[in-house]
């Protein structure tokens, strides 16, 4: 694999890479951000590798909140007609859904807490997860949900939300859930929940 040249975007200071950090650099690959919390320009889409799209509170549909949006999904696009590897987590695969043409909105609940996601008979046959539990724990944290991209497959999914996980050209990564989780991750989301209701 060599050393790839990971660059990833962060909405909100307090959901950064988590447990993907670590396996970024013990693999001696190159790590570079942009935070859209700070100032910040986006590199040539030849000077990445592979692109990460993280959560965040704010939706898909939100660009007159915040008004990087409609740059940032541009980004993505160009990111995904390179061939670059491509991979979102919760409101990254919503970001990464839209871009390939699909609709967001909001799902029928919310999903916030440890639940069960099962794999599909599509995942027993895919490189990344042919060898995981059928059923397993991970932490979610989302309100809205997407229909599974055109020509994407279908990995994963919840007893809330049937779209939890799909592949898309074999370069592109959406996971509704948040596979980085990690104890400090998870205290990085609720400090500053509480200091909102406090």
């Amino acid at each position: 694999m060599g050393n790839l040249r990971i660059h990833y975007l962060q909405h909100v200071d307090f959901e950064g890479l988590g447990s993907i950090e670590e396996w970024v650099l013990m693999n001696g690959h190159s790590l570079s951000a942009i935070k859209y919390y700070e100032a910040f320009s986006y590199p040539a889409i030849d000077e990445i590798d592979w692109l990460i799209v993280m959560g965040g509170p704010m939706g898909v549909y939100d660009e007159d909140k915040f008004e990087w949006l409609a740059g940032e999904k541009q980004f993505i696009k160009q990111a995904i007609a390179a061939g670059k590897t491509v991979v979102g987590v919760c409101l990254g695969s919503q970001l990464i859904a839209e871009a390939l043409g699909s609709r967001v909105y909001p799902n029928k609940e919310k999903e916030i807490g440890w639940f069960d996601i099962h794999f599909t008979e599509n995942a027993a046959t895919n490189e990344l997860f042919f060898d995981a539990p059928k059923t397993t724990k991970v932490f979610h944290w989302h309100g809205d949900t997407f229909d599974l991209p055109t020509n994407a497959i279908h990995l994963a999914f919840s007893e809330g939300c049937a779209n939890q996980a799909f592949v898309y050209n074999k370069k592109v990564l959406g996971l509704q859930f948040h596979i980085e989780t990690t104890e400090e991750s998870l205290e990085d989301i609720f400090i500053p929940i509480n200091k909102i209701k406090s």
